[in-house]
């Protein structure tokens, strides 16, 4: 007979021998007619069974080793030598005994498992890719939106008029603009970590490069201004580019909430410390200071960060594991059809839908402080502080609207209805809040108007800032690089045209147009997008 120590067993069928009332061990030793019993079993695996009565457990551990039939049967012959005991559960139970898998209701526990390393070395490598990430973000916005606190004390000291300072705030996005779709490519072609990596040591060179450029001349200004844009427009392709490959699916939606909330944290931040520093040091000391806080992240994401997995020689096995095999195919992407991308009508609505979600969304981040001090009479360290209260708003709704969307998914609701819901909500929340700011009558209204819209704004990150992903997973950084192009635009015309809205008209006039293009992508979003693949 062949005697393999191979053959798997079910575990269940061992439980005949337990009852609730410990009983003495049968006794196995006698292996009548077992013409394997002069074979020591190579491969022992021990169990773990738990039965439980009231205040009374029986633990039985199990030594346990398969034998094959002959004849090629799949059946198998087991033995085991059986230990029983029992104890009271209502004291204290052995702390070392720890429970890893479940098979057919039998508890599988792994003695040899080293407890000894680190908490942090076992913190998952992949969430810290998703802090640093978050952190990256938090400085993008930081060093974007200090201009919006600065721009009011360097107007008066160069004596600007609203349509230059629409120009200046806008010349960021001429270079935002020209990196968004390169940014994916070459974050495909060469990786996320560099590709961000150079991304925040750019942005950051030429934020701390704004004070000399100003006091140079306003042509050295636009410059430095488009140079920041040209790192900053890499981040979000480079960002999607790594997460994609770092990410489980079923963590997804949560890693980008807490990405996302780094963006807003980031404008919180930097409209909160901007005032205080210039009051204190001036206004360049607010670009000096939080251009510096970019080479103590790039330090530490050199030493941490890695495009993939496969490049991480300090991954623990079993995370590496676990991501790869929860993960979309990370084939590099060799050619892009161009052509068929392009000719469907889901991508085109979220390219239009993000031109219009972004409209109005950057003209809140760059004018607003601008608001409160014309129209609410809010000092500049008033104006900060309370520009700060949005995005806060922003940063829990976001995580809200995560949780809300994955929840809505897992109880059945298709990907497609939960999208168009969550993006219905981030376009006509702002819609109808912004529609109240001329009906108010005190700061405290207004501000809270400003908080109700950008909180409601927020509920995109899991509507059309979620669907590159559904509908081209493959593809997901090229078609970000597309629509973002998109919104890149709008902030580029928005912005200018708020200058010169303000110059000849009104803020409600500029409000208006917010209103109009978000209702223009409510319909467009909710008749052509989905929730589905559409490309392979």
């Amino acid at each position: 007979m062949n005697c393999s120590p191979y053959n798997a067993m079910s575990a269940r069928a061992l439980l005949y021998s337990l009852s609730v009332t410990p009983k003495t061990p049968p006794d196995v030793s006698a292996r009548k007619k077992n013409p394997c019993s002069d074979v020591k079993p190579r491969y022992p695996f021990p169990f773990r069974i738990r039965v439980r009565a009231s205040s009374q457990e029986c633990c039985s551990v199990f030594r346990v080793s398969a034998l094959r039939s002959s004849g090629g049967r799949r059946g198998g012959k087991v033995w085991a030598d059986v230990k029983s005991k029992p104890y009271d559960i209502s004291s204290s139970a052995s702390d070392s005994v720890k429970f890893e898998e479940t098979h057919d209701g039998v508890v599988l526990g792994d003695e040899e498992k080293d407890s000894s390393v680190p908490w942090l070395e076992r913190f998952p490598k992949r969430w810290v890719i998703v802090v640093l990430c978050f952190s990256a973000f938090l400085l993008c916005n930081m060093d974007r939106v200090n201009m919006s606190i600065a721009i009011l004390p360097m107007s008066a000291e160069f004596n600007w008029n609203p349509t230059t300072v629409g120009l200046i705030q806008s010349s960021f996005f001429w270079g935002y603009l020209l990196t968004q779709v390169a940014g994916g490519i070459w974050a495909d072609t060469v990786g996320g970590k560099l590709v961000l990596g150079f991304g925040v040591v750019w942005w950051s060179i030429a934020t701390a490069l704004t004070p000399i450029a100003a006091k140079a001349g306003l042509p050295f200004l636009l410059v430095v201004r488009a140079f920041m844009g040209i790192g900053e427009g890499v981040a979000m392709p480079a960002m999607n580019n790594i997460l994609s490959k770092w990410v489980p699916v079923a963590e997804r939606s949560r890693s980008l909430a807490l990405v996302y909330s780094g963006m807003y944290l980031g404008s919180v931040t930097g409209l909160a410390f901007s005032p205080f520093l210039i009051h204190q040091f001036g206004w360049p000391s607010v670009f000096f200071s939080f251009g510096s806080l970019g080479t103590v992240w790039f330090a530490v994401w050199l030493s941490k960060a890695h495009s993939s997995p496969l490049e991480d020689p300090e991954l623990l096995p079993e995370e590496k594991r676990l991501i790869i095999s929860n993960s979309v195919s990370n084939e590099p992407v060799k050619t892009i059809p161009w052509g068929l991308i392009l000719s469907k009508p889901p991508v085109w609505a979220l390219i239009m839908c993000h031109f219009c979600h972004n409209w109005g969304t950057f003209i809140l981040l760059t004018w607003m402080p601008t608001y409160y001090n014309q129209v609410l009479k809010f000092n500049l360290t008033d104006s900060g502080l309370i520009c700060v209260l949005p995005w806060l708003t922003m940063a829990f709704s976001a995580n809200l609207g995560g949780w809300i969307a994955d929840t809505l998914v897992s109880k059945g609701l298709s990907v497609t209805k939960v999208r168009k819901i969550m993006q219905t909500i981030g376009f006509l929340g702002p819609a109808f809040f912004l529609t109240q700011l001329s009906h108010v009558n005190s700061p405290a209204m207004a501000v809270l108007c400003m908080a109700c819209s950008q909180g409601t704004d927020a509920f995109s990150q899991s509507g059309l800032y979620s669907n590159h992903q559904d509908i081209a997973p493959r593809y997901s950084g090229v078609l970000l690089g597309l629509s973002n192009t998109a919104g890149v635009l709008a902030g580029v015309f928005g912005t200018a045209a708020t200058g010169y809205i303000l110059q000849h008209g009104s803020w409600d006039d500029v409000f208006k147009v917010s209103v109009g293009l978000y209702l223009v992508g409510t319909v467009v979003w909710n008749l052509f997008s989905t929730g589905e693949k559409i490309l392979d």
